[in-house]
């Protein structure tokens, strides 16, 4: 078994990943309450006049990101429709979603999970959710031009899975997403930050709770965070380099 449940703050399980050395959430915030503040909130408040939303969740892991945003959305009654595309190296993993004890926010999940853990799909008709699996780079190269208004950048950090964190990566994922998009990510790392700002993408420190954050956007923002000047961030500190594959 690679994995260890552990149980976070709010009283939440998440898992120790034994092969990467690190855990799926932070163990002082909380599993549920870190998707929600970090990603879901942020993203989700500034799309809530959309319509219909296409998500990528970068990568599914044991589901929080994805099943919060459904939480979310239901409990504050906003009639939106999910899209929610989420690509995930684990396929072991998954099948064992079925039996993980998830918090009692998810009870009325329970039939999705089950669908998702068996057959990586589900849909009604306010909902989509694809877990595709396999390597992520791979499965993001499947979507046409300007499909996704929200990414959820939540992979394991750059120490051990650099390979979703480089330049040309978030070049694929500047290609994917449209002109409102909003991309969410728990880093802060300068290497990180100016991968993705190579790639296109302006740059914002958004603080939801108590830790720094980066939201990522593909036009200037005036209302929300404070915006990162990687330009001079550079000139300040020659020795930082982006991530490169």
């Amino acid at each position: 078994m690679n994995y260890e449940v552990v149980t976070t703050q709010d009283g939440s399980n998440t898992l120790y990943s034994k092969q990467y050395n690190q855990h799926y959430h932070n163990i002082d915030d909380g599993a549920v309450n870190e998707s929600l503040h970090k990603h879901v909130i942020p993203c989700i408040s500034f799309h809530k006049n959309e319509k219909s939303l296409n998500i990528l969740d970068i990568c599914f892991g044991i589901g929080y990101n994805s099943l919060s945003t459904i939480y979310y959305v239901k409990k504050n009654n906003l009639d939106i429709k999910l899209n929610i595309y989420s690509p995930e190296l684990d396929e072991s993993l998954i099948n064992s979603l079925k039996d993980f004890n998830y918090p009692k926010e998810f009870d009325f999940l329970k039939e999705i999970i089950n669908e998702l853990s068996t057959n990586y799909f589900y849909e009604d008709e306010n909902l989509k959710i694809e877990i595709g699996i396999g390597d992520a780079r791979k499965y993001i190269k499947k979507f046409n031009k300007d499909f996704f208004n929200i990414v959820y950048q939540d992979a394991f950090s750059s120490d051990v899975n650099k390979e979703l964190w480089t330049k040309e990566y978030f070049d694929d994922i500047f290609k994917i997403s449209n002109k409102n998009v909003i991309m969410s990510t728990y880093s802060i790392a300068t290497p990180v930050r100016l991968s993705i700002y190579k790639a296109g993408f302006e740059i914002y420190q958004y603080i939801p709770v108590k830790r720094k954050l980066s939201l990522c956007f593909k036009e200037k923002q005036d209302f929300i965070g404070k915006y990162i000047d990687m330009e001079l961030k550079q000139q300040r500190n020659k020795e930082a380099k982006p991530i490169y594959d």
